[in-house]
């Protein structure tokens, strides 16, 4: 499974979804439908924004975690 960090990001930012969302220019649905980790695909050009606006590499965002049944 991917875990999306993108909260812990915006806490050590100071950032709101909103501010991201805008900066980065997706809607503010669909950012927080990533924060969330609902979303079933992210298109590079949009994690390639959002590592900048945060000034963070796709690392700090997104984590592989084991799935144990």
């Amino acid at each position: 499974m991917i875990k999306v960090n993108l909260d812990i990001m915006l806490v050590k930012r100071n950032m709101s979804v909103t501010e991201l969302a805008e900066q980065v220019g997706i809607t503010q649905a669909n950012m927080s439908i990533l924060k969330t980790g609902k979303a079933k695909a992210i298109r590079f050009s949009t994690l390639e924004k959002i590592c900048q606006v945060l000034s963070c590499q796709p690392a700090d965002l997104l984590e592989y975690v084991d799935e144990v049944s």
